[in-house]
């Protein structure tokens, strides 16, 4: 008699757990078909330590507790989803290369120092990294790039943003990924063209410049908006995010994409096959 032998569940921690955003990851991974909650970290000294992972988040128990040990956590997972700081995603990052997993990267305000280690970890672990997992959002950056090429430095562009009162960086990572396909769009370095602050008597505005606003108060989810500035003419894209779940189903998808990838850094563009599959940064680069 044959018996039918079940695929084994794909095994997904959560680095944060215990923030917003961590709960909103944990909410998704149990609700997705196939993948499990395999555990979640905090800071050290954190009183959520020791915590059901589930319960935490409002879902079932998970049978697995928050731990202040990423190694030991990292050592028995397939995937880890990372929404945490800069300095605790370098250092995942390097556990996920040894253990040879996926890492998942919604962390926001990265230094280039920050992403020079990504990418080296990115030689050993299959890491997909964006500033926003959501559909919507890597559409917007998309058509973003096509109307920046499609029109030239006669219309003036700015990208407004808008969160919560408790974001801490600014621009936001998604504000930063749309002035980076705009400045693709127009081919120039967005480094040379971007201003992100405006005071005082500031003179007219440069021709080619890509203007940054960033706006925070109260429980705003994340609202952005690229602006094409003509004479007489105005081109507006506009994301208006009301839920944070969003992000959260993005990157369990990303981490179920991630599985038999070869090593490198992965964009969301590549997960939701607006690009070929192909990292941006592999090994050796």
């Amino acid at each position: 008699m044959s018996t039918t032998v079940e695929p084994a569940s794909f095994r997904i921690a959560v680095m944060g757990a215990g923030g917003r955003m961590g709960r909103e990851l944990v909410r998704a991974i149990s609700a997705r078909p196939g993948c499990t909650v395999a555990g979640g970290t905090e800071r050290p000294g954190s009183p959520l330590i020791g915590e059901d992972v589930g319960f935490l988040a409002g879902v079932a128990p998970a049978g697995v507790t928050i731990t202040d040990d990423p190694l030991a956590l990292i050592a028995r997972v397939d995937a880890i989803l990372d929404f945490t700081s800069p300095a605790a995603t370098v250092e995942f990052a390097g556990l996920a290369a040894n253990a040879r997993i996926v890492h998942i990267i919604g962390t926001t305000g990265l230094t280039a120092e920050h992403e020079r280690a990504i990418a080296a970890a990115g030689r050993h672990a299959v890491i997909v990294q964006a500033g926003n997992m959501s559909l919507g959002v890597n559409l917007l950056v998309a058509l973003t790039r096509q109307v920046a090429a499609a029109l030239d430095a006669d219309f003036d562009i700015e990208i407004v943003e808008m969160h919560h009162r408790h974001k801490v960086d600014a621009p936001s990572g998604t504000a930063l990924m749309l002035g980076q396909a705009a400045a693709l769009g127009r081919e120039v370095d967005l480094s040379r063209v971007a201003v992100r602050v405006r005071d005082g008597h500031t003179g007219a505005r440069k021709p080619g410049d890509i203007g940054f606003q960033s706006l925070r108060g109260g429980s705003v989810v994340g609202d952005h908006t690229v602006m094409f500035a003509g004479e007489g003419e105005r081109i507006e894209l506009t994301h208006i995010a009301q839920d944070r779940s969003i992000f959260a189903r993005g990157a369990v998808k990303a981490a179920l994409w991630g599985q038999g990838k070869k090593p490198g850094v992965y964009s969301m563009a590549d997960v939701l096959g607006l690009t070929a599959s192909n990292p941006k940064r592999q090994a050796g680069s």
